[in-house]
């Protein structure tokens, strides 16, 4: 397990560094002790705990993952410790509602509230995974091996060639999904058991507690519903670019999609769509010169502008802008650290930047989360956090939306044309839509599909089953081969094995055009608000900055408010961000006489790339295949003749034998039995009586 280093909380707190002894009374003084004293340790053995981390996701060795193991099961009993503890107080006799909201947070632990050698085995299955995930390879036909990130990406990001795409989209489903189905299950029944400790059914329901509302499901439905015209005619759109180059052979254009068509999704369908109107002269080929580092300052550039605070000259030195060169493998997921430095702040960013358009977008999406992170720095640690998860997400991805605009593109040389005329604003809202609205279907049934399996709505033995049936159901998409209950395609999306929640991402796409709207109204801008550019607003930035001071420390509808004046999630900014681009797919799609949606469920089977075929249980290659049944072959004529002559025989042993009467017949009277052979008829006749013989007297032809 590791050595017990640093904070020495591996087993708990000694009694001798128990601030509350049994006898105090649980007052509000003494929660107002015991939450200092918890300030005084936590960003210790919470940094700890953040640096084994880092150190295994940068270095994936054996020694990391094992350290990262130990300092993980440290932090969870330290938090087990300061939750029972603050469990003792009665929240409702506290007055400071501060407080008290620093209690009920402390009260919930979540996965540390297993016991202890549960909670170990917790960790090494999610580690297992993660790690599976990370150095997983596909090798199938004579290929060289490929990992996920960049080479398979690279192929479904930017391949034509269905069979290719097939081969990666199969290959990598088969590598991941199969090895980890039965450890997926056992972290099932551990969360489960976990959350059922911390007062909930199951962890559905305690991933959905952390939205702090009672109709979350309900109003994510919803959200759906009000969204579903821009995907539904978006989805039409592509599904017959895809038709013009495939053909009816491999689409239906009353059906599904095929799932490998899509590359990574939808949002990978630009591959295939030439610009809908005129060339497109969002992003030249200046940007290509971009290294890692360029995109980042960009980014910081932007915050700054808006009076905000520029990152610290430790997070160059420390962080991992690119793929390292000497060997080491590493996650790629692109992912924003805190490393609960106190009043010495302290953050990172891991991502494996290649310079394309998505790289820009991630970099300012990540640049988003540490500006959150710098100014909450000053919280208390139990509130250094978004005031929701989904708030976290949509502050970054927020800031994309003027990084991206027409205007920002402009001003940092990477476009010429200062005017965008209508089929370049078509085209932009095309782009745009592929990478934001295309993704909302799938956040969302990403956590429908898991709370099912939470709460066991969907049983073990029908996980692929019902996966596919939702992704049909929400997407429109369908796998391209059959699959089975072998299979397990859920865990070729990150956030499944490192058991993630997606909900974050479903709602901060909505969320982030509120923000937006919100911030363009404040800075006085006044016009599209696809073209809206908040740099160097000081009052975008003063009202954003407010907000994001506050961390988790409020109610996230109080958090929001203060930030767009609303209290609610509203689909009204994102509706009014793509209103062009609608407008523009609803008349393409009528005159094409699309059918928006997909009434035919079948889907056009490809045949397997993988040169493989299932035969008695196994898979092999064609030529074995022929090897086999060949054999099996020859074996089926040896028998058949086989049976044939055993057939022969036993029809002469019936025939043929005059000294012997049929047992059947009486044996008083004669009986005679007509019979042919070799082209002759001929009369058996039978005489009765203890000397009886048979006489064969041949017939007249």
């Amino acid at each position: 397990m590791g050595t017990d280093k640093g904070s020495g909380w591996g087993q708990g707190p000694p009694e001798s560094h128990n601030p509350l002894p049994a006898a105090v009374p649980y007052n509000e003084t003494e929660a107002k002790r015991f939450l200092n004293y918890y300030e005084q340790t936590a960003n210790t053995v919470l940094k700890e705990f953040v640096e084994a981390t880092w150190n295994y996701v940068t270095n994936i060795t054996k020694p990391n993952r094992e350290e990262m193991l130990q300092k993980e099961l440290e932090t969870s009993q330290f938090m087990k410790y300061f939750s029972t503890r603050a469990h003792l107080f009665n929240i409702t006799q506290i007055q400071d509602p501060t407080v008290k909201r620093m209690l009920s947070k402390l009260k919930e632990t979540g996965k540390a509230a297993l016991p202890y050698e549960e909670l170990w085995e917790y960790n090494k299955l999610v580690a297992y995974m993660e790690t599976a995930y990370n150095l997983a390879k596909v090798c199938l036909d004579e290929r060289p091996c490929m990992i996920l990130e960049p080479d398979l990406q690279e192929v479904m990001a930017t391949s034509r060639d269905h069979r290719e795409l097939l081969w990666a989209w199969e290959g990598w489903r088969d590598s991941v999904g199969r090895q980890l189905r039965p450890i997926f299950w056992q972290c099932v029944e551990l969360s489960n058991k976990a959350a059922q400790l911390n007062g909930y059914k199951d962890m559905g329901q305690l991933w959905r507690a952390k939205y702090e509302s009672d109709t979350l499901e309900q109003d994510l439905e919803q959200i759906y519903q009000e969204l579903q015209p821009l995907y539904l005619n978006l989805h039409a759109y592509v599904r017959r670019a895809l038709y013009r180059h495939y053909g009816p052979e491999l689409i239906s254009l009353r059906g599904p999609i095929p799932a490998h068509l899509l590359g990574m999704g939808i949002q990978s369908a630009g591959r295939l769509l030439s610009p809908p109107l005129k060339p497109s002269t969002l992003l030249p080929g200046d940007m290509w010169h971009w290294r890692s580092e360029k995109m980042f300052e960009e980014a910081d550039k932007l915050f700054t502008s808006l009076g905000m605070v520029s990152v610290p000259s430790d997070f160059w030195k420390k962080s991992m802008l690119e793929r390292p060169t000497d060997g080491r493998s590493v996650e790629c997921q692109a992912s924003a650290w805190d490393f609960y430095t106190g009043n010495d702040f302290s953050s990172r960013v891991k991502k494996c930047t290649e310079g394309a358009l998505e790289d820009m977008l991630s970099v300012f999406h990540l640049m988003g989360h540490i500006q959150y992170f710098m100014q909450y720095q000053n919280l208390s640690v139990i509130f250094r956090e978004g005031a929701n998860p989904a708030f976290e997400e949509a502050v970054g991805t927020m800031v994309t939306l003027s990084s991206s605009s027409h205007r920002h593109l402009f001003s940092t040389g990477l476009i010429s044309l200062w005017q965008q005329d209508s089929e370049e604003e078509v085209n932009y809202l095309m782009s745009m839509a592929l990478e934001k609205i295309a993704f909302i279907p799938f956040s969302y049934i990403m956590d429908l599909f898991r709370w099912k399996v939470f709460d066991g709505t969907i049983e073990k033995n029908i996980y692929n089953q019902e996966w596919w049936n939702l992704r049909l159901k929400y997407q429109g998409l369908c796998p391209p081969v059959p699959r089975t209950e072998d299979d397990f395609d859920p865990a070729a999306k990150f956030h499944v094995p490192a058991n993630v929640p997606c909900t974050r991402y479903f709602i901060r796409t909505v969320l982030q055009f509120q923000l937006h709207e919100a911030l363009c109204n404040a800075s006085g801008y006044v016009g599209p608000l696809h073209q809206c550019d908040i740099y160097g607003s000081k009052t975008a930035g003063r009202i954003l900055g407010n907000a994001l001071k506050l961390g988790s420390s409020k109610l996230w509808p109080e958090v929001q408010k203060e930030l767009t004046g609303q209290s609610v999630i509203s689909t009204s900014a994102i509706m009014t961000y793509f209103k062009p681009l609608l407008n523009w797919l609803v008349a393409e799609n009528v005159r094409q006489g699309e059918i928006l949606g997909w009434p035919d469920y079948t889907c056009f089977f490809s045949e397997r790339s993988t040169n493989k075929v299932a035969l008695l249980g196994l898979q092999m290659k064609h030529d074995q295949v022929i090897f086999v049944l060949s054999i099996l072959v020859g074996v089926s004529f040896v028998l058949l003749l086989v049976l044939l002559g055993l057939a022969y025989r036993l029809y002469f042993l019936k025939r043929w034998r005059p000294h012997q009467q049929p047992s059947h017949l009486p044996a008083t009277v004669a009986n005679e039995v007509s019979i042919r052979h070799c082209g002759s008829a001929w009369q058996m006749h039978t005489y009765p009586g203890p000397a009886g013989f048979t006489r064969l007297q041949q017939m007249p032809q």
